[in-house]
């Protein structure tokens, strides 16, 4: 019997390091950090411009760059929000 559990052991430790997740290498984290952090420059910038054309500093041409800019960049996140609500609630609809 003693074989018999010995065998069962190796094959059990040999199918738990076949099914060990792999190190990830962070890269979707790290994608998703630098789009936030473009996406929060973005923001800021267009803020900026906002507050200059507001005090005479800078001209209408410049703001409304800023603004078009701004407003691709909240459409883009909205979008992706909207595909990652989307994919979640088909997720939830799949039978288990």
């Amino acid at each position: 019997m003693d074989i018999k559990t010995s065998l069962a052991a190796q094959s059990y430790a040999q199918a738990r390091q076949a099914a060990a997740p792999e190190p990830s290498s962070d890269e979707a984290a790290g994608g998703f950090a630098k789009l936030a952090e473009s996406f929060a420059n973005t923001l800021m910038a267009g803020e900026n411009t906002a507050k200059q054309a507001m005090t005479g500093d800078a001209d209408p041409h410049a703001l409304v760059e800023a603004l078009a800019s701004t407003k691709t960049a909240v459409e883009t996140v909205v979008t992706v929000r909207d595909k990652v609500v989307e994919a979640y609630q088909e997720i939830l609809r799949m039978p288990v």
